[in-house]
């Protein structure tokens, strides 16, 4: 079975999903947070009576408009994706995987579309207190959406809720609250939603940024910029909260993603943080080079931010892949070995099923059950295949913390200036609010990247490979749509861009 896999056809299925996904991230975040923006302007607005916070509504919602509707488009593609690209994956996992899927679009989607149709087209139609009533669903509807998307990809990360059924060689729900609340999921969607928040805070303070450097609707970019900035900054705040807790996440049930974060090859008491590092290329599992060309390393953080607990063991690379029996960590080989068991006592269940043998049937789904948790396990080829992408996840991570850092520096420098009635004054900073759009993005970009790069070679952790998850496609045809979507997204981007930026120069007068 193993010499069957085209490796270069999933390879191109994989950078096909890769590109879906990144295109679609770019629209999703400024959706996530603009929403709740468009609630706390309006909500002035009502609150006040002042015509000016209506006028600042009206026009960061044709921008919330645009977006939105680019973000439905790529995200509709990429759900049809798992179908065509992703068949055994869809037959495997459908009945967990699809259940939240479909809540989303049977329940999220529908009060998210539903009120924006009220909130766009409702001015002056209904009263002022239904119109931010709209206002507000579409707010929590739109972030209803990302908590099931991310509660299905929170499974794929920590399986959980489930079972096997070897009759049809698929997965099936058993406790939806365990795949709702699993700690994985909580956290992926509290750091994804409040990230998102933070990109549409410097979203705003960039576009009124310009404003300000051109002198034009000073008041709207005046009274943008404070608002977004107290959001954007509690926002800010809480993805590095979050953020700490996706890494103790990461290190209690998905150790090899932490290990590849920090090209931690040989796990140490304590284990040091490296912020910065430039990797050795030619560093492999197992030999005995230095994995670090240059390295600036704090002693033992790493074991207080991956346990809780000073001087605490970090498993590493080698640990994971070979085996570690004085920390009683099982290595890769062994699990490789007993997956296969599982695979075998599956093949012979069968067997045994078209057979009627009663007594074979007991003893090959006996060995299978003790076997199961490692089934993903048998269909890889060496222990080495559990290692990601080690430069990519370690470069990838410390673009997005150090990024993410700067930037909660750039909004509360806006903050304050903005606080004192300053900040038409700091040319200097509004000239660095401009350009830190580019860096929320690239921020925002690497955090998935090192989500799932880092988790790779599986679709679903430890259960199912990716080489397996995929359909029965040609190379060409996987390649032919590749770049089909690539001319596709790369329109709707562009397409996006001159419309928010004709957007943008007309401004808010007509509002």
């Amino acid at each position: 079975m193993l010499e069957q896999i085209d490796f270069t056809q999933v390879n191109w299925a994989r950078a096909q999903f890769a590109l879906t996904a990144m295109y679609h991230w770019i629209f999703v975040p400024l959706t996530l947070g603009l929403s709740f923006l468009l609630a706390f302007f309006e909500s002035l607005y009502v609150k006040t009576g002042n015509e000016e916070w209506k006028r600042i509504t009206r026009f960061w919602m044709s921008l919330f408009a645009i977006n939105f509707a680019i973000g439905i488009a790529t995200g509709i593609i990429m759900e049809f994706e798992f179908g065509t690209n992703w068949s055994n994956y869809s037959w495997m996992v459908g009945d967990i995987f699809g259940a939240p899927l479909a809540i989303e679009g049977i329940f999220a989607f529908f009060i998210e579309a539903t009120f924006f149709a009220v909130m766009f087209f409702g001015w002056d139609r209904v009263s002022k207190k239904t119109h931010l009533f709209a206002t507000w669903m579409v707010a929590i509807g739109s972030n209803l959406s990302a908590l099931w998307i991310l509660v299905a990809n929170g499974w794929m990360q920590l399986p959980v809720g489930m079972t096997f059924n070897p009759d049809l060689a698929r997965f099936e729900m058993t406790d939806f609250a365990a795949v709702l609340f699993s700690p994985v999921a909580i956290s992926k969607f509290t750091h994804t939603s409040a990230s998102g928040f933070m990109l549409a805070s410097i979203f705003v303070v960039a576009v009124s940024s310009w404003f300000l450097l051109k002198q034009r609707h000073l008041q709207l970019a005046r009274r943008s910029i404070l608002v977004a900035t107290v959001f954007g900054l509690i926002a800010g705040l809480f993805v590095a909260f979050s953020g700490d807790e996706a890494a103790f996440s990461n290190a209690r049930y998905q150790p090899m993603k932490l290990a590849a974060m920090e090209a931690l090859y040989d796990g140490d008491v304590p284990s040091g943080l490296v912020p910065m590092g430039i990797l050795d290329p030619d560093k492999q599992p197992g030999d005995d080079q230095d994995p670090f060309l240059v390295k600036v390393e704090v002693p033992g953080v790493l074991s207080l931010l991956a346990n809780r607990i000073w001087g605490s063991f970090v498993p590493g690379i080698n640990d994971l892949v070979y085996g570690n029996p004085q920390m009683n960590i099982v290595g890769a080989g062994e699990k490789i070995e007993r997956g296969r068991r599982a695979i075998d006592a599956l093949g012979r269940y069968k067997e045994a099923k078209k057979g009627h043998d009663e007594v074979a049937i007991a003893e090959a789904l006996a060995q299978f059950r003790a076997d199961q948790d490692y089934l993903g396990y048998g269909y890889l080829q060496r222990p080495e295949d559990i290692v990601p992408p080690v430069a990519l996840t370690f470069y990838s991570f410390r673009i997005m913390v150090i990024l993410g850092s700067l930037l909660l520096v750039v909004m509360a420098l806006f903050l304050y200036f903005a606080w004192q009635d300053r900040i038409s004054e700091q040319r200097w900073l509004l000239r660095i609010g401009v350009v830190s759009l580019l860096g929320a993005y690239l921020t925002s970009e690497m955090g998935w990247v090192v989500a799932e790069v880092g988790r790779q070679p599986w679709a679903i952790q430890g259960l199912l490979p990716v080489t397996v998850a995929n359909s029965n496609l040609t190379t060409g045809t996987v390649q032919t749509t590749f770049f089909l979507f690539l001319l596709i997204f790369t329109t709707l981007l562009i397409a996006e861009i001159r419309i928010m930026l004709k957007q943008i120069q007309r401004g808010p007068e007509d509002y």
